[in-house]
């Protein structure tokens, strides 16, 4: 059965713990460049018990076939190592959606979460209650993550479709922040610069940002999934998008998502916009080098 695309307030009380098929298609890998105190079979352990946590916890009220789960990748680089199983780590997560009509899946989200800090020993198990977090950083990253995933993905379906997913995410937020134990990354002053867990839902459904989930809407739904079928009407709607995300960074300069955008896209939009006419390469190029102007050498190459 297809996703039914339903605002369920339901999800918010989920269970973390039911094992069956859930909504994710993760793979987790975790690397240990520097380890020096602890054996790497705790390790092994901790990459099973996290991968087996997200593709088998129910995240939604929704029944999704094997072939809809939505690919992602979480790649943790444990970075220091401490007394009592106590380690700080860092936290790519990456997720895409496929392209209707060809073999090309599109990223969703590319996010590097450097504000991971947790314990764990072997034979632990992993275990969550959302509404009594005491303890549990890491699995609470996680879930923040997966239903942020969701979200995105169901907005990339239908307007404003993740509303209940990324309330969800946002509620979790919110208990970490009254946490005793939370590590670094729930509230707004962790780590500085306006980039941290917090400010990813902040922005996110903050409504200064709104226009900018529906542009992810036209980009995806009706800019790359009938470019197969009409390459002219997918490109001219993506470079609507574009100006509609032009317009958020102006009204929310220095947003989290929009550098979060930049980070997912400019790979894919470079190359979507090598070819077309002068004028639309042109924009494109001046848009995204408002939006992500440490790059903008990269977007020289659209212009040619």
């Amino acid at each position: 059965m297809k996703k039914i695309l339903t605002a369920c307030f339901l999800v918010l009380f989920a269970s973390f713990g039911l094992s069956a098929q859930g909504e994710l298609n993760a793979t987790v890998r975790i690397v240990t460049p520097r380890l020096q105190k602890y054996d790497r079979q705790l390790f092994d352990q901790l990459e099973g018990l996290l991968r087996d946590f997200l593709n088998n916890t129910k995240w939604t009220s929704d029944i999704y076939e094997q072939e809809e789960r939505i690919k992602c990748n979480f790649i943790m680089t444990i970075m220091t190592e401490g007394d009592n199983n106590s380690f700080t780590a860092e936290l790519a997560v990456q997720s895409t959606r496929p392209v209707f009509g060809s073999g090309y899946d599109t990223p969703l989200l590319s996010h590097l979460d450097k504000d991971i800090a947790f314990v764990y020993e072997l034979g632990r198990p992993i275990e969550f209650q959302r509404e009594a977090p005491d303890n549990q950083n890491l699995p609470a990253i996680l879930a923040f993550y997966a239903y942020t995933i969701i979200g995105l993905d169901y907005d990339s379906y239908s307007l404003y479709g993740g509303d209940a997913h990324l309330s969800a995410a946002q509620q979790l937020a919110t208990n970490m922040q009254n946490s005793n134990s939370a590590g670094s990354g729930w509230k707004p002053g962790d780590g500085g610069k306006n980039r941290n867990r917090y400010w990813i839902i902040e922005n996110l459904l903050n409504p200064r940002v709104k226009p900018y989930r529906a542009a992810m809407y036209n980009y995806y739904r009706k800019g790359l999934d009938v470019m197969s079928g009409d390459l002219n009407t997918g490109k001219t709607n993506i470079l609507l998008a574009l100006e509609e995300i032009d317009k958020v960074n102006f009204a929310y300069f220095n947003s989290m998502i929009i550098q979060m955008f930049a980070n997912a896209k400019r790979d894919e939009v470079t190359e979507m916009w090598k070819v077309g006419p002068k004028p639309q390469r042109d924009r494109v190029m001046q848009i995204m080098t408002k939006l992500d102007p440490s790059n903008s050498q990269r977007y020289k190459d659209i212009g040619y």
